[in-house]
């Protein structure tokens, strides 16, 4: 037996020659990668070769931006990491944007990054920059390979940083390392990472039982992080079993089931008054799998509605996150699903026929109902030519319930945030905290390649259409059925609201003016609507259902009926010394 053992082991443990393309597309098979985003270029064709054979599609895209958007979607929704490539200088820059912006969403990804060839590395060669400098602020590590016999080594290190920390990781090899020839072996996931973190310090758990028990109002807050671990149907035992509500973080609308009798819905900018006015009343605040956000926790509707005096428990599987933004009284460094699995474990044996909180129920309920109303009554005002609120209203109705809808940044985008509901994981991609416009579309087409057979939709301002609209072509070309619901208000609406607000209705740089956005969308080989009145929504969405292709609805919304401010807290009224600008002060127009 122990022969037999030792035999199996020189087995898999056997180096082989391989040239460094080979070592690094073996190790993307191994990782599971199916998918790579990027524009084709030179410096990394020797390894680009290999990938058909190897199973992997390499996606083109039109712009490297979208190219990390799209994985950063995919891996939101398969929970593999992404991966990206582009050209040396410019290609990989044009990354910087969207790398970023997964960087702050913490989604695993890999960036292969070739740079200048080693013997003319500080020569300003042609498209030659420092792209480790330039990432290292905006990824989780940057991994230099040093020598063609470390190529697989890197890689495995760039995913192991990626899953474990949560975010980007930079793989930056020089263009000249990709040929020659090595020894090496391809080994598997586990055997040079680990994707079980535990549930956390067991004293910490039991505090955490003790206070959940002797809770009056506990809340709960479920965010990212459950979703990331598989932890739902945990949080929702808990829940159930103390009569705790449950809210979800900022833009993370599946992070628990919409339909659940406990759920009161999303905090934050535009986000339900029934979690903000639930959660203003809670003593403990049971925070799982979500970092807190400062942007993300911030008053809205004038509703100041976090806890000042609340005692917060905060699980977080990253340390750095946990009392970063609000002191806590326990925080536990765990996996959200198993952590919660242990604190559920606990409370149902201390307490088994522990009754149902009725009243609190009834408060839900009353509290929930009374804000559906408010969202209909809203939606159902008039507009020129549609109130925004109701084009969100007619979408979400008409969509099937598995549909994974993805969000930009701006006025109507934001406002979406009231208004979806998700009953699965994984069917809400937002742009998030780094507040890039841009996302939703490119995002919605790595949803769609991580799950081809759901219904995919992207919802997005005229404003960010235009950063975002070449990739049709990329989505015609791919056969990726997207539908691009394109809000159409002649406007960077979110900043017009500022001008609105704060500066007299002195509009600089916001409005548009733009083409029809559904013909460029026919001439690019696409579905493409023009929509001009709400009862066209439902039978337009159907249709472009049925024939899965993609597919660009421009809607055209009132441009007067905005959302509040994105920056409350950061905007004031202007005041001008020079005599030269002193019409513009808020003193001389505000009467």
């Amino acid at each position: 037996m122990v022969k037999q053992q030792e035999e199996v082991k020189n087995v898999v443990r056997k180096k082989v020659r391989m040239t460094p393309s080979e070592a690094i597309v073996e190790t993307l098979v191994a990782e599971g990668i199916r998918e790579v985003y990027g524009i084709v270029g030179s410096a990394f064709m020797d390894m680009l070769d290999l990938f058909p054979t190897a199973g992997i599609r390499f996606l083109p895209v039109r712009h490297e931006q979208s190219a990390a958007h799209m994985a950063d979607a995919y891996t939101r929704v398969s929970g593999t990491a992404g991966v990206v490539i582009g050209q040396n200088g410019p290609g990989i820059t044009n990354m910087v944007t969207s790398v970023a912006a997964a960087n702050q969403a913490h989604t695993p990804m890999v960036i292969i990054s070739p740079s200048a060839g080693t013997p003319s590395v500080g020569w300003d060669g042609f498209q030659e920059a420092n792209q480790v400098s330039i990432f290292e602020d905006i990824t989780k590590e940057t991994v230099r390979v040093t020598h063609k016999s470390r190529v697989a080594d890197c890689l495995r290190t760039a995913f192991r940083i990626a899953y474990a920390e949560r975010g980007p990781v930079l793989y930056d090899i020089p263009r000249d390392l990709f040929y020659g020839e090595l020894e090496d072996e391809i080994l598997e996931p586990r055997q040079y990472r680990v994707d079980n973190r535990g549930s956390g310090d067991p004293a910490s758990i039991q505090a955490a039982v003790n206070l959940l028990k002797n809770a009056s109002n506990p809340v709960i807050l479920s965010g990212r992080g459950v979703v990331d671990a598989e932890g739902v149907d945990t949080v929702k035992k808990i829940a159930e079993h103390l009569t705790a509500p449950v809210a979800v973080s900022y833009m993370h609308n599946d992070a628990f089931p919409a339909d659940h009798h406990l759920a009161v819905g999303p905090i934050g900018y535009m986000g339900s008054k029934a979690a903000m006015y639930t959660l203003q009343k809670a003593d403990v605040v049971l925070a799982i799998g979500t970092r807190l956000s400062v942007f993300g926790t911030l008053p809205c509707y004038d509703i100041d509605y976090f806890p000042k005096a609340a005692k917060i428990i905060q699980i977080d599987i990253n340390p750095r996150h946990i009392a970063r933004t609000h002191p806590v009284e326990i925080g536990i460094i765990g996996d959200a699903k198993a952590t919660s699995d242990a604190i559920y474990h606990q409370l149902s044996q201390k307490a088994q026929d522990r009754p149902k909180n009725q009243h609190r129920l009834d408060d839900i309920s009353k509290l929930k109902t009374a804000w559906e109303q408010e969202l209909i009554d809203l939606a159902m005002e008039d507009g020129n030519p549609i109130n925004p609120r109701r084009a969100l209203l007619e979408l979400t109705r008409a969509l099937p319930e598995n549909t994974i809808i993805s969000t930009d940044i701006g006025n109507v985008s934001s406002t979406a945030n009231a208004y979806l509901k998700f009953n699965q994981t994984r069917r809400h991609i937002a742009a998030l905290t780094f507040g890039n416009t841009g996302f939703a579309y490119p995002a919605a087409l790595g949803a769609q390649l991580a799950e081809p057979d759901s219904p995919v939709v992207a919802i997005i301002g005229d404003g960010a259409w235009g950063m975002s609209l070449h990739e049709v072509s990329t989505a015609v070309e791919q056969n990726i059925p997207v539908i691009a619901c394109v809000f159409n208000n002649k406007s960077w609406a979110a900043e017009k609201k500022n001008q609105v607000d704060y500066y007299d209705n002195r509009f600089v740089g916001s409005n548009i003016q733009a083409p029809d956005f559904a013909e460029v969308a026919k001439s690019m080989g696409a579905l493409g609507y023009t929509i001009n009145n709400p009862n066209e929504m439902e039978p337009v969405i159907k249709e472009v259902l049925e024939m899965r292709k993609p597919a660009v609805l421009n809607i055209f919304v009132d441009g007067t009926q905005l959302a509040p401010p994105f920056r409350k807290d950061a905007l004031k009224m202007p005041t001008r010394y020079l005599d030269k600008y002193k019409h513009l002060d808020y003193e001389a127009w505000r009467k």
